[in-house]
Parts: C-alpha cells; sequence; structure tokens
C-alpha cells in the first residue's frame, strides 16, 4: 500500500497554531491576572491611605495678628509710646522652633501703671505618619487632649469632655499645659471662672479692673445666662474651647484666658491674660474674653485665605 506523502509546511503551521493559542491563553491570563492586582491593589491602597491635612505650611506667626487687633489688646492707659518702643511691643518675641513648618509661636508684652497684659500665641501643624490615620484626626486627638486637660464642659451639660485622645495626643497636651502654666506654677492658686465671676467695675473704676470678686451662685436672682466660664466654642474652626482661670499669687493677681481651636490639622492657641498688683482690682473677665475671641477669630480666617 504506498505511503502519504509528508508535507513538512502544514505540519510547521499547525505546531505554531497550537503554539499561539496555548500562549495566548496563558499570557492573557496572567496578564488580566496582574492587571487586576495591580488596580485592586492600588484601589485598596487608595481607599486605605487617609487624606493629607490641608496644611503644608505655616504662616510666621508675630505677622498674623492686625496692628489694630494687637493695640486694643495691649492698652497703654494713656502711655505714650516712641516709635521704637511702639515697635518693640507690637512686633512681638517669636519662639524659637525647629521647625516652622511644624510650629510657630510669637509672644507680645505691655506693661503700664495699672499691671501687665501678655498674649501669647502657640500654631501647630500636626502630621499623621499612619496611613490609616489623617492628619486632620490626628489634630483632632491632640485638640481633644487639651479640652480634656482643661476639663472643658462639653455639650453645655457640665461634664468633662467625652474625648478619648491616644497616649500620645494626652502626652502633648500635658506639655503643652505645662509650657504654658510654668510661669505660675507654685505662686499661688487658681480658680475657674464659673467660681468666680464678679461683679463689673463701677462708674470710674480703672480700665480692665472690677471690684472685689463676689460669687453669683450664691444669689438665687443672680442672672447667669451670660456666663463667662469654660466652655466649647461653636462658631469657631472645626473645634474650638474657651478656658478662664483666675490666679492669685503673693505678687498680685491675674487673670488667664486661653482659646484653642482647629481647622484641619492646624492648632491654634491663644493666651491672653492681665495680671494687677492690686488683688482687689480684678481683671475683667468679659472684656479679656472678648479680645481673645475676637482675635481668633481673625487668625482663623487668616488661615483660611
Amino acid at each position: 500500500m504506498p505511503r502519504k506523502p509528508f508535507v513538512p509546511g502544514a505540519a510547521l503551521v499547525v505546531a505554531a497554531a497550537l503554539a499561539t493559542g496555548l500562549t495566548a491563553c496563558t499570557g492573557g491570563s496572567g496578564s488580566d491576572g496582574e492587571e487586576g492586582d495591580a488596580k485592586s491593589g492600588g484601589t485598596s491602597t487608595s481607599s486605605q491611605a487617609a487624606e493629607p491635612g490641608r496644611y503644608q505650611t505655616l504662616p510666621e506667626a508675630c505677622g498674623l495678628p492686625a496692628r489694630g487687633s494687637l493695640r486694643g489688646m495691649l492698652p497703654g492707659d494713656g502711655q505714650h509710646l516712641s516709635r521704637d518702643e511702639a515697635k518693640k511691643i507690637y512686633d512681638g518675641q517669636p519662639d524659637i522652633t525647629y521647625d516652622t513648618d511644624r510650629r510657630v509661636g510669637c509672644r507680645w508684652t505691655r506693661e503700664t501703671t495699672a499691671g501687665t497684659r501678655h498674649l501669647s500665641l502657640d500654631i501647630q501643624r500636626v502630621v499623621s505618619y499612619d496611613a490609616a490615620v489623617s492628619d486632620d484626626d490626628k489634630a483632632q486627638g491632640i485638640y481633644d487632649g487639651k479640652a480634656l486637660a482643661a476639663k472643658i464642659p462639653s455639650g453645655g451639660n457640665g461634664s468633662p469632655s467625652p474625648a478619648d485622645p491616644s497616649p500620645s495626643a494626652t502626652k502633648d497636651a500635658s506639655k503643652d499645659e505645662d509650657k504654658g502654666a510654668g510661669k505660675d506654677a507654685g505662686t499661688g492658686t487658681t480658680t475657674n471662672s464659673s467660681t468666680d465671676k464678679k461683679e463689673k467695675a463701677p462708674s470710674g473704676s480703672p480700665s480692665g479692673t472690677s471690684a472685689p470678686a463676689t460669687d453669683p451662685s450664691a444669689d438665687p436672682s443672680a442672672d447667669l445666662s451670660d456666663s463667662t466660664a469654660p466652655r466649647v466654642l461653636d462658631d469657631l474652626g472645626d473645634a474650638a474651647f474657651l478656658n478662664d482661670k483666675l490666679v492669685t499669687a503673693d505678687s498680685g493677681v491675674h487673670r488667664d484666658v486661653t482659646v484653642v481651636f482647629r481647622t484641619s490639622n492646624v492648632i491654634v492657641t491663644l493666651t491672653y491674660d492681665q495680671w494687677s498688683t492690686d488683688k482687689t482690682m480684678l481683671p475683667e473677665s468679659q472684656e479679656l474674653q472678648d479680645k481673645a475671641r475676637s482675635l481668633a477669630g481673625e487668625l482663623s480666617e487668616s488661615l483660611s485665605e
């Protein structure tokens, strides 16, 4: 029986076709799988990576407050200032920091015969190095630690803030408290304005002073609707609170008003205090609070621009 002729070309075509089909199936499957993993991984990473904060740098602290605001907060009781004296007072003294993109500050002081006023500003930019925690959330944790340390009531019900900050946030807040209160440590006793609210100074009293303190809570007929007690502020930044302390020391008496607010990943701490060598002439709480809140609002607007 005759043998069929062998056609090498046809065999090569068939072999090539089989090889191409096998490669296409294997390669196509691998390519699709890798592309899917990459997209999935990218999507997963994107969904888990927290948003960065709005602020990547910080402004120069001493230049933030308007000169007119500083004049109002550091009155001279009619005292005339030379150009050099005014420049020294209102230009402020910048805090020494090692990274001005992470923290800046400034201090102003004016002494008069009636007493001394101090204004300090601390601005901190918070960065979270945890991919699952945003800069804003990290900043909120630090802010909560400050509110908790100051025992600020929440929701107007007189109970402490329910915030449960991380240990690091609480530690940072404690350091800031110690830094701000260092000059007062061991010099006297401290009371909140909720227990030391005073009658307004009679007509003719020196500006920023009042009559000896009285406790309105002891008077059933007293109107407490305009309480200046430490409290949460609802109209400033993303979160804010105000603290008010009256401190009696051997050298005199001073009232410290602190406003802390957070805007995105920046926390601003403004401290405004007035010292009086006459313990019977207490610094006026309402005046100091109004000026501190006004400046805090000005700073918030400047940071938002």
